[in-house]
C-alpha cells in the first residue's frame, strides 16, 4: 500500500499521507487510488477537482460546505507550501457536533485530509504561494453553497496566525444561533 490512512477525531474524516519515491530526478508520489481508498470514498465518485493559489501568509479561506441535496465530501491536498487545514463538524446529531480538528497539510508531508458531507472546511496559509487541489464528490452547486464564520465563538477554531487577509464573502458568513441544530448530511 502507498497511502497511510489515520483517522481523524471528527467521525468520517481521514488523513492519508502519501509514500513519497525520490531518486536525483526528484520525487514521485500517489495522490489518489480509488482501490486503496475504497473504505473512505465508499462509493462516492469524484465529479469536480478544483485548485487554489494563496499568495499572502496569514490569508484564511472558508469555512465552506453544501446543504443537502448537494452536500459534498472532499479529498483536500497541498501541493506547494503550507497551511493550517480545518474541519468543522456541522453534522445534526453528530458525537462531534460544533469542534473543529485541523491538520497541517504541506508538499513536504505529502498529506491530505478526508472532509466528510456535512462538515465545513477553511484553511489559513503558513507559507507563501500555497497551493491546494481539492476532489469533490459533488460539483459546485451556488444554490445550495452554506458557510459559517472564520472566527464564530460557537466554533472557537484556534488559528495559528493573525489574520493577514479573507475575502468579503467568507469575512460575512453569518455566526451560527445559539440554537443552531446542525444540517443534514
Amino acid at each position: 500500500m502507498n497511502l497511510a490512512i489515520r483517522a481523524l477525531p471528527i467521525p468520517g474524516a481521514f488523513e492519508v499521507k502519501s509514500r513519497l519515491f525520490r531518486d536525483h530526478r526528484g520525487e514521485f508520489a500517489r495522490l489518489f487510488c480509488a482501490r486503496e481508498l475504497a473504505d473512505i470514498q465508499n462509493g462516492r465518485p469524484i465529479e469536480q477537482i478544483n485548485y487554489s493559489l494563496t499568495r499572502a501568509v496569514g490569508a484564511i479561506r472558508g469555512m465552506h460546505f453544501q446543504h443537502p441535496p448537494a452536500a459534498e465530501a472532499k479529498w483536500v491536498r497541498c501541493l506547494s507550501g503550507r497551511v493550517f487545514d480545518v474541519m468543522v463538524d456541522l453534522r445534526r446529531g453528530s458525537p462531534t457536533f460544533l469542534s473543529w480538528h485541523a491538520v497541517e497539510l504541506s508538499a513536504e508531508a505529502a498529506n491530505a485530509v478526508f472532509i466528510p458531507e456535512g462538515c465545513a472546511h477553511g484553511f489559513q496559509v503558513l507559507e507563501p504561494e500555497s497551493m491546494l487541489l481539492y476532489l469533490h464528490s459533488a460539483p459546485y452547486a451556488p444554490e445550495h453553497e452554506g458557510g459559517v464564520r472564520w472566527d464564530d465563538p460557537l466554533i472557537g477554531i484556534e488559528w495559528p496566525l493573525p489574520v493577514a487577509d479573507i475575502s468579503e464573502r467568507d469575512r460575512n458568513h453569518p455566526l451560527l444561533a445559539v440554537d443552531f441544530e446542525g444540517i443534514e448530511a
